[in-house]
């Protein structure tokens, strides 16, 4: 099950967002991976929005298909698209997959569908198919889907049983992968029986950890999380 990071270009974070005095460049990345049954594609990148959000997040993008041929393939190879949630950053090469199956958490898409959430074109499209799921699921031999609510209520992940070591795929269920590495050392500090107080993290988190990640990829940080005890 290889796996490769596909750069769909970036946009720029506005200050307000940003929580600093500067607006910050983030990279939109999506992934392919190589499974015995077929690729699979997770994300599609950044989506034509309206002229608002066009104006507040200064997007550019790198097209997908070009982006796949340098991978050696193509979206007609593309055998199942799962979305980590449906926001036009994360879905915006979806109508491209046409009679596809998709696959997403029933309550994202819900959500979606119900307005003033995404880019209503790029939810349902001619010849859209989505697979949706509720809660945790083995799409493939070794392949998990795994909800990761926060960023939105709907947020998945994807799991990745290698030999050499699991492999995440975290969307956005972290901006950072610092973010994550915080949250998985407040995880082991209340293992460990540390005093409080103690920062909270995520409860899904606990259901990530039984299956000893050996890498953790993100959809909008190059950086890469991995255990602390790790051979070089």
């Amino acid at each position: 099950m290889a796996v490769r990071r596909l750069d769909l270009g970036y946009f720029i974070r506005p200050a307000s967002e940003a929580g600093g005095a500067q607006p910050r460049v983030e990279p939109v990345l999506a992934y392919l991976v190589r499974h015995d049954d077929g690729l699979i594609l997770f994300d599609t990148g950044i989506g034509a929005a309206d002229a608002g959000t066009e104006a507040h997040y200064r997007p550019r993008r790198r097209s997908l298909r070009d982006t796949l041929a340098e991978a050696g393939t193509s979206v007609d190879d593309i055998t199942l698209v799962v979305n980590c949630h449906l926001h036009f950053d994360h879905c915006g090469g979806n109508p491209l997959m046409a009679g596809k199956p998709i696959v997403v958490q029933a309550t994202e898409l819900a959500t979606a569908r119900a307005g003033r959430y995404t880019v209503d074109a790029l939810v349902d499209f001619p010849g859209a198919v989505y697979e949706e799921l509720t809660g945790e699921t083995e799409i493939r031999p070794g392949v998990f889907v795994v909800p990761t609510p926060g960023h939105t209520d709907g947020h998945q992940s994807l799991v990745l049983r290698r030999p050499d070591g699991t492999v995440v795929l975290a969307g956005q269920a972290h901006d950072f992968a610092s973010h994550y590495a915080s949250d998985h050392q407040a995880r082991q500090a209340t293992l460990h029986g540390a005093a409080a107080p103690l920062p909270s993290y995520r409860p899904w988190l606990e259901r990530l950890a039984e299956f000893d990640p050996r890498r953790v990829l993100f959809a909008h940080d190059c950086s890469v999380w991995e255990p602390s005890a790790i051979g070089f």
